[in-house]
């Protein structure tokens, strides 16, 4: 096709009925009962945004997932664009390309944990991205590795995500929001205790600032020590730093 058909082609979009519309027996693209919940997702969160493209004669040529995903949505009308000027011949290619392309397409990785990251602080279901639970968890377990090294220069020594993307990728550690608290829940049921307090040996002789003493082999129990934590919340007290309240002196009277 020359620049100029190119350039002198316009694309009308018409809303149409998704039920009225013909799929392309030669489709081999597959959807899958997943897929479409994906899409069904997509579009109650984020609307109908790309519209079907049609041969001349209302058979689908690119977006049979979507129609489907529709229909299943019960939407009465879904965005069309017709599109002319190609043989049958040239429809029979462009949909097997129009597939084929976007799944040469790769990902900056660096790029997309860093977005996952701060999506995840705002607190977005990321479920809705298509994305799989282990791409998921694989892509921000390493955003948070690489939140680790994010005051100084990572391994590639280009320096911190939230220097070279100018957000805080490190946020995702938050474990009071989002999903990273389903894991702390997990890691209960496991029980791993993080509301227990630490070994009796972990600070010798009380610690502070002026202590001397070495560390003398005992140390926390696995998972911590069964001694637990003082209730602050509750009592207000101060601690000692073993799990145990320490009360404030009382307040002299003004002489």
């Amino acid at each position: 096709m020359s620049k100029k058909a190119i350039a002198e082609r316009r694309l009308e979009v018409v809303y149409r009925d998704p039920f009225d519309l013909k799929p392309d027996p030669r489709n081999a693209r597959t959807h899958s009962p997943e897929q479409i919940e994906q899409l069904r997702a997509s579009i109650r969160e984020f609307g109908f945004t790309n519209p079907v493209l049609l041969r001349p004669d209302g058979m689908i040529g690119a977006g049979h997932g979507r129609v489907e995903a529709a229909k299943a949505e019960k939407l009465n009308v879904v965005p069309t664009c017709v599109v002319e000027g190609l043989t049958t011949d040239q429809w029979r290619a462009y949909v097997l390309a129009d597939n084929r392309l976007a799944l040469n397409a790769g990902w900056d990785e660096d790029l997309l944990r860093a977005e996952l990251a701060a999506l995840a602080e705002l607190e977005v279901d990321l479920s809705r991205l298509g994305f799989d639970d282990g791409e998921l968890d694989r892509l921000l377990d390493q955003a948070a590795t690489d939140a680790g090294d994010s005051d100084g220069a990572g391994p590639s020594g280009a320096g911190s995500l939230a220097e070279r993307f100018g957000i805080p990728p490190f946020s995702v550690l938050n474990a009071r929001e989002g999903w990273w608290q389903d894991r702390k829940r997990a890691w209960l049921a496991l029980g791993i205790q993080s509301e227990l307090g630490r070994g009796e040996q972990l600070i010798p002789n009380g610690g502070g600032l002026g202590s001397t003493a070495r560390y003398d082999g005992g140390g926390a129990s696995p998972g911590g020590s069964m001694r637990p934590a003082a209730d602050y919340g509750k009592t207000k007290a101060r601690g000692d730093g073993r799990g145990r309240s320490v009360q404030s002196p009382p307040t002299r009277p003004a002489s």
